[in-house]
């Protein structure tokens, strides 16, 4: 028993090295893009760099260079100080508080887009998976789906919600961003359940028929458990799908309290206060990596099934 408890203390070092090594180059990759951010405002042409430009003619060429001065790119310290400072002015809070409250609005919709398209992207991979027609027949659409502009989207399904609410059912705006933040989440989460559902080799296939097992067994004891390497990337990339599309529709449909919201309101005032905008988006990134992060925790009690884990 000794050697053994020792194999899997190592084998925990190991897991918890490549973690804490992880974690340092995230890390150092965000501090690179500050390096960055800071070099390219030190050297970088004020007005930055304009291309077929016609001279009289303001807003003529094209701009292959961002412009370098403090209203276009304002320093990094200079974003965190507004952070801190009053939201507009006078006994308002702090602007990392506005940034908190707005982010929490928009991660609970998220949360609900989430989990409507987890469900809608596992119905549609379990079908495809089960009738090869049906794949043959759905695909092609659930890939043609994700060409829609989701700016364009968003107003249609908002539109629709407001005809329901004024016939008497009760259809909150806040359900249209959930929808809409939805219509991101499930592609993902049904080509990773088709493409898992399918994985089991046929010599396993093969052994299920053996013991005569039908469908339903075969689908819980083996499809289903090989599947997990293959859904758990993609319900993390559909949980920061989900923020995305909640921050976009929030922004399209003009939904208060949210940080698409908040972040429109303070880009309207970037000339004056050009720090502030960075703020809510800031909040927005935390958002998607907190959202993407929290499907780890899902996949803490599937271990046993991640060996090969998709990326």
């Amino acid at each position: 028993m000794a050697p053994r408890g020792s194999e899997v203390r190592r084998k925990r070092r190991q897991s918890e090295l490549r973690g804490w090594i992880a974690a340092g180059w995230g890390a150092l990759g965000v501090l690179a893009v500050l390096a960055l951010w800071e070099l390219y405002k030190f050297v970088g042409p004020a007005e930055g760099v304009v291309i077929g430009a016609v001279q009289g003619q303001a807003g003529s060429g094209v701009m292959i260079l961002p412009r370098t001065h403090d209203r276009a790119m304002p320093h990094v310290w200079d974003m965190v100080a507004r952070l801190f400072a009053p939201t507009s002015g006078g006994d308002t809070p702090p602007l990392w508080v506005s940034v908190a409250g707005a982010a929490l609005v928009t991660l609970g919709i998220a949360a609900i887009g989430w989990l409507i398209g987890v469900i809608v992207g596992a119905a549609l991979g379990l079908v495809m998976q089960r009738w090869q027609l049906l794949e043959w027949g759905l695909l092609p659409w659930i890939v043609v789906s994700q060409i829609v502009p989701l700016i364009a989207f968003a107003p249609v399904v908002n539109a629709i919600g407001n005809q329901i609410d004024r016939g008497g059912g009760t259809w909150p705006q806040w359900l249209s961003v959930a929808v809409i933040a939805s219509y991101l989440a499930f592609f993902p989460v049904a080509i990773g359940m088709l493409r898992g559902l399918a994985s089991p080799d046929r010599i396993h296939l093969d052994l299920m028929r053996s013991y005569a097992a039908g469908y339903w067994p075969t689908l819980v004891r083996l499809r289903l458990p090989a599947a997990v390497p293959h859904l758990l990337p993609a319900l993390r990339l559909a949980a920061a799908n989900a923020v995305l599309g909640a921050v976009v529709a929030e922004v399209s449909i003009g939904m208060r309290g949210g940080i698409g919201r908040m972040l429109i309101q303070l880009a309207g005032q970037a000339s004056s206060d050009p720090a502030a905008p960075w703020g809510p988006t800031f909040g927005s990134i935390a958002l998607g990596l907190i959202a993407a992060g929290s499907v780890a925790l899902i996949g803490l009690g599937l271990a046993n099934y991640r060996r090969g884990e998709a990326a």
